[in-house]
């Protein structure tokens, strides 16, 4: 999708984007607007807020059959991920692709699917800004030992007289509901985010 001008002002297309994290109960999403010309980094730097991550792990995108990461040289070949600092979003997706995929702490493995609702969202000459649209429910805690230990995590926290209890709580902070999303203070983080 190219830009089409304006003037003499490219006017970059905005998409409206759904994130999905995959194979968690109960289903964590975001939708969110966003410029097509964003740096694959630059994306990353917006979906960990706003699904409530922390930046602590390692990622991918897989785009086009193409997996891309921050390089490293050490793992770059053995794990087959192209260097992503100078992809853009709309170049590295075919015109015809409306989703790709995006994977966080290699560890845990957190996978969550990306789909382009709307590729025609508004354009950049509407002076649009980073944005959640909508969501719901909490991200699992970082480090909580992937889909399977969330599923023990909130069994734990939910039965007072679970063996594990008071640690996950304490290990938390002293709370955690899984049904809680702010969107007021995810867009505060996105307004900290130039684009």
């Amino acid at each position: 999708m190219s830009p089409k001008k304006s003037g003499s002002a490219p006017l970059i297309p905005w998409w409206q984007v759904r994130i999905d994290l995959l194979d968690v109960t109960p289903r964590v999403w975001r939708r969110l607007l966003i410029p097509e010309n964003l740096r694959l980094p630059q994306l990353h730097y917006i979906l960990q807020p706003c699904m409530g991550w922390s930046l602590g792990h390692l990622h991918e995108f897989i785009l086009g059959g193409k997996r891309y990461s921050t390089h490293d040289p050490d793992f770059a070949n053995e794990l087959g991920q192209l260097d992503e600092s100078r992809v853009i979003l709309a170049n590295a997706i075919s015109p015809e692709s409306r989703c790709f995929d995006y994977i966080y702490d290699f560890g845990d493995n957190w996978h969550h699917v990306v789909t382009i609702e709307d590729p025609y969202a508004g354009h950049s000459g509407q002076g649009l800004r980073l944005r959640c649209l909508a969501g719901e429910n909490a991200c699992p805690p970082e480090d909580v030992g992937g889909t399977g230990g969330y599923e023990d995590f909130l069994a734990a926290i939910a039965d007072p007289a679970h063996e594990e209890h008071d640690q996950f709580l304490e290990w938390v902070g002293g709370s955690f509901d899984p049904a809680r999303f702010d969107i007021s203070s995810v867009n505060e983080n996105l307004d900290e985010i130039k684009v």
